[in-house]
């Protein structure tokens, strides 16, 4: 399959062959200028060069040669295309072919000077079919007839003559990138090398190379198996978005035919990325499909799912993030270099973030430009451990909303119940690598181990105080994803949207806060209709990638009671948020205020006589601190009443004479 390599003094010798063989055009052309049609019987002979007489080429023969061969150009294409490529290489070509065709407006090759110049000529040639046109290897412009239309070669056919290599102009346009060869984890090299003895033994056995599908959500892992595979056949790989393939059909067609050319000439592989193509996208696909149909090259495609079955043999392979042992591998070799000390922190990187290797090796490279060598260990693990958590942050923050945390353990009031699970899924969060691995869990199945909880209570009651104080906690970021904007009547988008999260949030170990859950859940036991079954996919299949995400995933809902029981067994946690009574609420007053606000007499004990929650105590506190603040005093009681009554409106509630009995005199 691969091309063979060349020695540098070959371009200097290709070089020197193209322009001997122009010249001879232009002595050929010189003599039919002087005698007319004299000249035809002597080009033959006259621009046929005997290569194998020099050792240069021993190796590899002259692009011109190599051309030829690839396309099966007959004697006559091959003068064809020396005729042109004197337009490229002779500055003085233009007024040639004026005088040989007796017009002096007509400064360029046409297949007309073709004819009468060639000993061996034929009309086949200038056919749709033939190679000249079928691989675009020259150009024609317009005019009144077919032989006396102006030719010229196409920019990379010129390129090819010279002796140079790069991408076609129309597909890097389209966004083609080269790939390069990286060092693989284990797990990733074995399926380099399973796809490149699947082509070597297609090819072995002279079968149709079968198209090789990577499935997964690592687009760089993706890329860096292709490469490989590609490199271990002498092959080079470019990447395509298949988002960027023209809507035109004969675009379309214009760009099969390019990729093949590159193919031929250069060994190039193309690899569509369609990682970014939604299958709801039904001409896009259609544009795929045909890409798959009817590419006559070896192909790779890149998606997020298995693609349905194509005309063409299709060998799909599951892409998975390094396994544990692996990351722990990659994150070792990277930090070795600063500290060995390092190695006892991995664990808990492994445990919390599942990243790719080349994601591995940026977050080393950008983590290395901000450690100082003075600093302890442990504020350099921490910094570390912020860079990991902006590694994930791009994805996610194009789907949800991520939500500073702030909160600290002091600021929740809970019964002792339920501030206990609240400790008891902290635990389950920092040891779930030692529970896992070091003990053996997760050999035992994968499904289940994701730590998913519900958090049920009215609003106001602390659910989203309660996700921020974990974040705080273990020092991870918190994103909420409102449901009932997930939530779509199309059938199947409720799923895609699902998975697009998951999907982004599966490598920051981040907590995922899933609000208005009720949008989703509720009592689906007995199917009515095909909407009652289809909510039933769609809360199995968030209770199942919930089940196998490696952070913590949250639901919380005002309505537990009209959740079906059996949807709430699948869950590892539940903690119910109560309505505060009095004495939680004055404990709610004596915290909400932050150390640096002036206060003034305060009576938390009639403050608690608001019937409030929690969430409404923090908004009356701030607003009455804002009142304060304008009248330049500290907060007291009249600067609460007024935010009290302002919030009262907004809960379109009325506040009674009791509520606020005894505040001012």
């Amino acid at each position: 399959m691969p091309a063979k390599p060349v020695a540098d003094d070959w371009y200097t010798a290709n070089h020197r062959y193209l322009m001997s063989l122009i010249s001879q055009t232009r002595q050929v052309l010189e003599r039919l200028i002087e005698q007319g049609e004299q000249g035809n019987q002597e080009l033959e002979s006259a621009i046929f060069v005997d290569v194998d007489k020099d050792p240069t080429f021993a190796q590899a023969p002259p692009a011109l040669e190599q051309l030829c061969q690839i396309f099966n150009l007959s004697s006559f294409e091959r003068e064809i295309v020396l005729l042109c490529a004197g337009m490229e290489f002779d500055r003085n070509w233009g007024k040639l072919c004026a005088k040989a065709q007796g017009q002096p407006q007509w400064e360029y090759p046409t297949f007309s000077l073709a004819l009468s110049i060639s000993s061996s000529p034929y009309w086949d040639a200038f056919t749709q079919d033939a190679p000249l046109r079928r691989w675009r290897l020259i150009e024609m412009g317009t005019a009144h007839s077919l032989t006396l239309s102006p030719l010229r070669l196409d920019e990379q056919i010129t390129h090819y003559l010279a002796g140079l290599r790069p991408l076609d102009e129309r597909l890097a346009q389209l966004g083609a990138s080269s790939l390069h060869m990286e060092n693989l984890v284990p797990s990733h090299a074995a399926l380099a090398e399973q796809m490149a003895k699947c082509w070597i033994q297609a090819s072995q056995e002279q079968r149709a190379l079968p198209i090789l599908q990577l499935c997964g959500t690592e687009a760089a892992s993706k890329k860096a198996i292709a490469a490989n595979a590609c490199h271990i056949l002498g092959l080079t790989s470019y990447a395509v978005p298949a988002q960027n393939l023209p809507r035109e059909t004969h675009q379309l067609h214009l760009v099969r035919c390019l990729w093949e050319r590159e193919w031929r000439m250069y060994r190039r592989v193309m690899l569509l990325d369609s990682d970014r193509v939604e299958s709801s996208e039904g001409e896009r696909e259609n544009h795929i499909t045909q890409i798959l149909d009817t590419l006559d090259a070896p192909l790779l495609i890149s998606s997020l799912e298995r693609r349905r079955a194509i005309q063409r043999p299709l060998l799909t392979l599951d892409v998975h993030q390094p396994s544990p042992a692996e990351q722990r591998q990659v994150w070792q070799t990277a930090l070795s270099e600063i500290s060995p000390a390092w190695n006892g922190h991995i664990d808990h990187l492994v445990s919390h973030f599942n990243l790719s290797s080349a994601t591995i090796t940026a977050t080393s490279w950008q983590f290395k430009t901000q450690h100082q060598p003075t600093t302890d260990t442990a504020q350099a693990f921490r910094t570390l451990w912020d860079v990991c958590r902006s590694q994930a942050r791009p994805r996610l923050d194009e789907l949800a909303q991520r939500i500073e945390a702030t909160a600290q353990w002091e600021d929740l009031v809970l019964p002792p119940n339920e501030l206990g699970v609240l400790r008891d899924i902290a635990a389950h969060l920092r040891q779930r690598s030692k529970v896992y691995e070091q003990w053996g869990f997760a050999a035992k199945g994968g499904r289940g181990l994701g730590i998913s909880a519900m958090f049920a209570g009215a609003s106001g009651t602390g659910k989203t105080l309660a996700a921020e104080v974990l974040g705080k906690t273990l020092h991870l970021d918190v994103y909420r994803i409102d449901l009932s904007a997930v939530v779509s009547k199309y059938i199947g988008e409720t799923e895609k949207n699902l998975r697009r999260v998951f999907d982004a949030a599966e490598g920051g170990g981040v907590i995922l806060l899933f609000d208005e859950a009720d949008a989703l859940f509720g009592k689906r036991t007995e199917v009515k209709d095909s909407h009652d079954r289809h909510a039933n996919v769609e809360v199995s299949y968030l209770l199942q990638r919930m089940e196998a995400y490696r952070g913590l995933a949250i639901l919380t809902t005002n309505l537990k009671a009209s959740l079906d029981q059996a949807f709430l067994r699948r869950l590892r946690f539940i903690v119910q948020f109560p309505f505060p009574d009095a004495n939680q609420r004055a404990e709610i007053w004596r915290r909400v205020f932050p150390a640096q606000t002036p206060t003034a007499d305060l009576d938390f004990e009639k403050l608690a006589k608001l019937s409030v929650a929690g969430g409404n105590i923090r908004n009356i506190a701030l607003n009455a601190a804002f009142v304060a603040a304008d009248a330049d005093e500290p907060v007291g009681m009249k600067h609460i009443l007024q935010a009290a009554k302002s919030e009262y409106i907004k809960m379109e509630r009325p506040l009674t004479d009791a509520e606020i009995k005894g505040w001012v005199s």
